[in-house]
């Protein structure tokens, strides 16, 4: 049981790390850089951005160094206690479970292209008019929030019980 749990947790992070650089890969080969193309008229576009910072570029215009720790140290940091608790924790949930995993893919996706790059590829973005609008993501992106969402579930449902 241990074992199917333990490949369990690595598999959904290696498929949330591949899948992301796997998107990032085709973008970076198939879309023009700073780009902006329509998927579903303005709702849904497509795009080429590199983003230097965090999220919707938070930090882009901090000293070298601050960066660095930031958001290449600090990051790691976080990952690695995250990933030790949910290895260490056989009382997690399911949906907790899952929603750590994909913080933790989702997270070291955008670590390796920061560290790799310098920087992210984003290519995603939403406008539903005014109702809901995102910055430009990538599925790196969207797998934390899921995650986080999991999260929320999870704490949701054990209050229930």
């Amino acid at each position: 049981m241990k074992n199917n749990r333990t490949l369990f947790i690595v598999l959904l992070i290696i498929f949330n790390i591949a899948i992301d650089q796997i998107s990032k890969f085709w973008v970076r080969a198939n879309v023009a850089a700073y780009s902006r193309t329509e998927i579903f008229g303005d709702y849904f576009t497509l795009h080429n951005v590199e983003n230097e910072g965090a999220f919707l570029g938070l930090g882009s215009d901090f000293n070298p160094i601050l960066k660095i720790i930031l958001l290449n140290v600090l990051p790691i940091v976080v990952l690695t206690l995250v990933l030790f608790h949910v290895f260490r924790d056989k009382t997690l949930d399911r949906f907790s479970l899952i929603g750590f995993c994909c913080i933790i893919g989702g997270g070291m996706a955008n670590l390796y292209d920061r560290v790799l790059y310098g920087q992210v590829t984003d290519f995603w973005h939403i406008d539903l008019g005014g109702v809901f609008r995102t910055g430009i993501f990538n599925i790196a992106d969207m797998s934390v929030m899921v995650g986080m969402g999991l999260l929320i579930l999870g704490n949701f449902k054990k209050k229930k019980a």
